[in-house]
Parts: C-alpha cells; structure tokens; sequence
C-alpha cells in the first residue's frame, strides 16, 4: 500500500507533467516584470494561456512554453505591471459625454486652456455646447488663477460654453445664460446660488453652497449625443483609460445616471464583448426620500449572484451593489470652498432602512463620507443594523474618507469595512488648507494609519468631474504628498512608498470587495498587466505624473499598444462626431 506521502509525489508529479504539456498563447519577454507578488517580485518574462498567467519566471523558463502559435511580444526592457484598478471611477456616465468634452487635465498654461476653448468653440455646431468638465484647477497653470467671465466670453462667443471647477462652482457664458434662460428672476436652487451683478443680471457664476445639485441639474439640461455617437465616446473613453494604464473599475453611479436606462451603452458594448476594463457597478440612488424604494427594487429585479456569462468575452461587467450614495440625507459634500456641511436630522432614519435593506439581501454597499462627523454619524447606524442582522464578512466600505478620526477608523476595522481612498487632496489641497489650516491637511486621508490597522484600502481617482481620471496623479500624490500645483499637502512621513501605493491601485481595489486572483503578475492569476512607459519604481517623483502604458493587457487580449506595440493592438477607432473635442486634443493634456 502506497504511503500517504508517496501519493502527494506522484499526485503533484502529475500536476507538473499537465502543466510543462500547456503552452501560452502568448509570451512577454525581456520585461523588468514586477510582479506584486511578495514571494516572487522580480522576473524577465510572463506567459498567457486564455484569460488567465501560465507562468512568470526568466527568459529561458518562459519559452519553453512557446509553440508554433504563440504570440511573443518583446518589452525590450520595459517596466511590466499588474494593471491598475480604480477604485472608484465614473466610467459609465463619463463614457456617455467623454466626446463631448474639452478637457484642461494636465494643461499647463491659463492662456493655453483658452486657446483650446476659443479653437473648440469655433468648431461647435449650432445645437451642441463648449463644455469642460472638471479635472483640472487654477494651480497647474502657470499663471495661478482660474479665469475670468470675460476671458470665457471673449473665446466663446456665440457659442454656448458650461465650465465647471471641481464641484464648487461653475460658469456659463452669456450664450450659455440665454441657452437656459436664465434671468435675474431666476430662483436660487436650494444649497447654490446664480450670481447676479449689481443691476440684478446674472454672470454666469454658479455656485454650490455647499451643495453641488445646481452644478450637476445644470449639466444634465446640455445636450446628448446620439446612440452611435455615445458608443463611440464610451470606447474612445475606455480606450483612454487602457492608454493609462487602467484595467480595471470600480464605477461609483453617479448623479443623473439612471438604472436601468442610462446603461443601455455599456450593456450592448458587454453583449458585443467591447468592454475593455474590468467594470463592477455599483446603483446610486438619485432622487431624495424615494431611496428605499429604489433599492427594493432593484434588489428584487438585479441577482448579484448569475449576472455573468451574457457576453462573447468573460470580462467582469455587472451590479456590484449599492452606492456611493444611499440616501441623500447621508451626503456630505467636498467642497472645501465652503464650510462643513450639517447632515440633517432625519438622516440616521432615512439611511437605517436602506441599510437593513441591503444587508438582509446580502448586497454590498459604498457610502460617500467626506468629513469625519459625517463618518462618525454613518458608523452609528451601521452599528445598530449590524446588531439586528450582523455584516458577517459582508463587503463594504467609506469613499473619500479625509478626515476620518483614529476612533472611527477603529470602528470600521471592527465591523469588517474598508476605505476606498481617492487624489481629491491633489486637486483640493489648497483650498483644504485655506479653510481648516495646515495642520489639518498633514494626514488627510491617513492613508498610511488605515494600512497600519490592517483596514482594506483601495486607491482611485473620483474622475472625472471632481478630480481626472489619471491614476498616475493619484500614485503622485499618495508617494509625494504634493498637489497637482506643487503644494506640500500630506506631511512626508505620511506619505507611502511606491510599491506600497502600486499595491493599493491593483489588488488592493480587489481587496475592498474581496476578490482574488486579481492584482497581481502570478500563475493562475487573471491576465491583467501594462507595459509602461517609464519605470515607475525608478523615475523622479515630478515623472511619476507622466507615465502610460505602451502596451495593455486585460483578460489576457490586447487592448491597447503604442509605439512599438502598435503591431499587436487593435486599430484605433475613429472619432466621432467630427466636431468632438477629444478628436483634436484626446483626453488628458500634456502640453
């Protein structure tokens, strides 16, 4: 009678023979490949084999799995890392308007972003809007100052134009104004405010104070695109992202994104097999005191359980859960140029229900919490809920989170929650600074303290309104501490190392909703992984804001190559319609 052991020998002697018999698809060589992966970090090359890592090891180790049709790709030395993951992104309601925007992320100069927005508005045809559409603020340019109404004026002309600054404030041109038809008569939305000049006539400021519903409600009156059109801007957007490096997402909802309706685009580009991110959704509530109805629905109608396998590919595209917001009396609001927002009295009620909705139907759920009091609030009913019917390992977790408290971040380590952490600072830095003082600023988020504690954490971005949607500003500014203007925000001892901050962007977002296999540059692991454009663990800190991918990989296809990857890419798509702002300047700047 064989031995216990004799039989493991022979059992993984098997293993190994079926193993060294598969050969890859695909074969990435001579990379500086860092893996992620703790017990193995360096290697020279990765094979593929379907969607998932055959093997990571040398040269030499690797093609041995080569065969007659395998593709073998040289990264000639090129950084090689897992894809990167946000963890919190709009990427669906973003996709719908991508080409219709100008966007000023990364430009460096007031006087450039005006030429663009002259030149954009010359182009424009009669019915469509000049739009910007945040992700930039006054300290990337040279010339530290936001424009004027009218230096807008002066570019636009005719030419309807809505430029919004973070979630702030906003300004309308006076073509804009009449579009609208916005008087002196026109009414205050509540929390905002139409600025009006001394003869009662209105700007074309609009300001969210603190409330960022006039900024959102103005933006949803602009025109669509039409279906073919918006397909188009949602591949040129995931395209984009592919082109940074992202792999994956996790999309936040957002205000005016309806469900079911305003997903028909991504749900016949999943059917179409299309989707070129990893794209987990999570349903945002959007009108105030119908919130728990909302949910009962859809937790009724959406199965978290068997939404997958509709599509040609396998790539992830379904429900999530709930969130980031849950109830409109739960929201606070980012909005440093303003002072804290009171949540109302009514919020513990309104926000219990939903809450115990969710939990009893097992559906995870997001909350969007700024400021520490809010959290503080939040945490008290997610208590008493779990008490009543316990989170058991349920997945949760805070967005944003930059004032969180060392007793509040107790507590959610205790009810088994994470944080979904994002670069607002970066971009919001400043005016933090101006209204609660340095101090308050040196560990806004304590990202380094959550990981301390052992807390789940995901790194984002919250493009693409507040802050853009480059993840590469986000590694910025989590390693350096600074602004996208330079400004030491984060003290540096709060600061993280690169390695650490890779973590967070790849399987950290996996972690927060406690999935494996993903992240990482490891055998049997998804194949998820970039070739960049620098090394990222080498380059100066100010460098770390420009690098890309050269070469994309999610679920083991190509989805986007440049340069000398170009040959193994898709083509590129062209850009629709002729007019889109994104056919003439893409997406993020770097000019």
């Amino acid at each position: 009678m064989k031995t216990l052991s004799s039989l493991a020998f022979l059992f993984f002697a098997l293993i190994g023979n079926v193993v060294a018999q598969q050969k890859a698809d695909m074969i990435i060589i001579n990379g500086k490949v860092n893996t992620l992966d703790d017990t193995h970090q360096k290697a020279e090359a990765v094979a593929i084999l379907g969607n998932k890592i055959l093997a990571v090891g040398t040269n030499k180790e690797i093609l041995k799995l080569k065969n007659a049709k395998t593709k073998l790709v040289d990264a000639q030395q090129k950084t090689i890392v897992p894809g990167l993951f946000d963890s919190h992104l709009h990427v669906i309601r973003g996709g719908r308007f991508y080409n219709t925007e100008l966007r000023w992320d990364g430009v460096k100069s007031l006087k450039s972003a005006l030429e663009m927005l002259k030149e954009q508005a010359q182009r424009t045809p009669e019915g469509q809007w000049v739009r910007v559409v945040g992700g930039w603020n006054e300290y990337q340019f040279e010339e530290k100052r936001l424009p004027t109404i009218q230096e807008i004026n002066d570019a636009t002309g005719n030419t309807p134009t809505f430029i919004l600054y973070l979630y702030g404030k906003a300004w309308l041109n006076q073509a804009g104004i009449k579009k609208l038809n916005i008087t002196g008569e026109t009414a205050n939305p509540i929390a905002g405010l139409i600025e009006k000049d001394t003869n009662g006539n209105p700007t074309g400021l609009l300001v969210a104070e603190p409330n960022a519903f006039i900024l959102y409600s103005t933006l949803a009156k602009l025109p669509e695109l039409n279906n073919e059109e918006k397909i188009n801007s949602t591949l040129q957007y995931m395209t984009e992202l592919n082109r940074l490096g992202v792999t994956a997402v996790m999309d936040a909802g957002g205000g005016f994104q309806n469900f079911p309706d305003d997903y028909n685009i991504t749900d016949s580009l999943n059917k179409a097999g299309k989707i070129t991110v990893r794209l987990p959704y999570y349903l945002f509530a959007q009108k105030k005191g119908t919130e728990l109805k909302d949910y009962t629905r859809w937790t009724g109608t959406v199965d978290l359980e068997h939404q997958h396998g509709n599509s040609i590919n396998e790539i992830d595209y379904h429900v999530e859960g709930g969130g980031e917001n849950l109830v409109a009396d739960a929201a606070d609001f980012e909005n440093f140029l303003f002072p804290r927002p009171e949540l109302p009295n009514s919020m513990e009620s309104s926000l219990k229900p939903v809450l115990q909705l969710l939990v009893k139907n097992r559906w995870p759920f997001r909350l969007h919490a700024t400021y520490n009091e809010s959290i503080s609030r939040d945490l008290a009913v997610i208590e008493e809920v779990n008490k009543a019917t316990p989170l058991n390992g349920l997945v949760w977790f805070f967005d944003h989170a930059e004032t969180i408290s060392e007793e509040n971040m107790q507590r959610i380590k205790a009810l088994g929650g994470g944080i979904a952490v994002q670069h607002r600072m970066a971009y919001q830095g400043e005016s933090f600074i101006r209204r609660y003082g340095k101090n308050a600023a040196l560990a806004s988020p304590p990202v380094k303290r959550m990981l301390e504690l052992g807390i789940p954490v995901g790194l984002g971005t919250d493009g693409t309104r507040v802050a853009s949607y480059n993840p590469w500003g986000s590694l910025y500014w989590i390693t350096s501490g600074k602004t996208i203007g330079g400004t030491q925000v984060m003290a540096k001892e709060n600061t993280l190392d690169r390695n650490t901050a890779l973590k967070l962007i790849t399987a950290g977002g996996y972690s927060l909703i406690k999935e494996q296999n993903k992240g990482k540059i490891q055998a049997g692991y998804f194949a998820d992984l970039i070739v960049l454009s620098d090394d990222y663990f080498e380059v100066t800190e100010e460098k770390i804001k420009d690098i890309t991918s050269e070469l994309t990989i999610v679920d083991g296809k190509v989805v986007f190559g440049t340069g000398t990857f170009q040959s193994v890419a898709p083509q590129a798509l062209p850009v629709i319609p002729s007019w889109s702002p994104v056919k003439y300047y893409g997406g993020f700047q770097t000019k």
